[in-house]
């Protein structure tokens, strides 16, 4: 297994897959709505954690957002935690959150 940390944007399911080699090791999942990508939830598989697969999941999905000009809901935690940590993906954050 390939210790190299891929993300890729499933746009068909709606949610960016983190993969180690062949491995699915995480998702983030999203919805797009007026203008706002939605992002309910982030998860890391158990034997996965710990590596960073979280924040390449939420680095690839805010820089997503940027690139589409969409500001963000960050209703996951883990995200919230992550945009407080990293000031410069403050500015993606919609009004009331």
């Amino acid at each position: 297994m390939s210790d190299e940390v891929t993300v890729t944007d499933n746009r068909e399911n709606r949610r960016y897959e983190a993969r180690l080699g062949a491995e699915l090791a995480g998702v983030l999942t999203y919805r797009v709505q007026d203008g706002i990508a939605v992002l309910p939830h982030t998860g890391v598989e158990p034997r996965f954690e710990g590596r960073g697969i979280g924040g390449k999941l939420a680095k690839a999905a805010l820089d997503g957002a940027r690139e589409q000009g969409l500001k963000v809901a960050p209703w996951c935690p883990f995200i919230a935690a992550y945009i407080k940590k990293n000031p410069e993906y403050a500015d993606l954050v919609a009004a009331g959150f």
